[in-house]
């Protein structure tokens, strides 16, 4: 049984029971690429932050029967 020492601030791990933590990268469907650090090698998103409709404010309100309307009609919003 292996036992886990503290040496100063950091925690020695286990060895042999943690995923390789890796240089990875991430790539977009819209052509971005991200490096960052994972336990998978490669990846590949439909949808980033540079692309997603909420994170580039291009968001756009689908309106069903004036919902919309009638919602800023009663709070008086322009």
């Amino acid at each position: 049984m292996n036992i886990t020492y503290v040496t100063g601030d950091k925690k020695a791990m286990k060895p042999g029971i943690h995923p390789e933590y890796v240089e990875t990268t991430i790539k977009c469907a819209c052509g971005n690429e991200i490096k960052t650090r994972s336990t998978v090698k490669d990846l590949h998103v439909e949808i980033c932050s540079n692309c997603h409709p909420f994170y580039t404010k291009k968001q756009k309100i689908i309106d069903t029967a004036g919902r919309v309307d009638k919602f800023k009609k009663k709070y008086n919003i322009k």
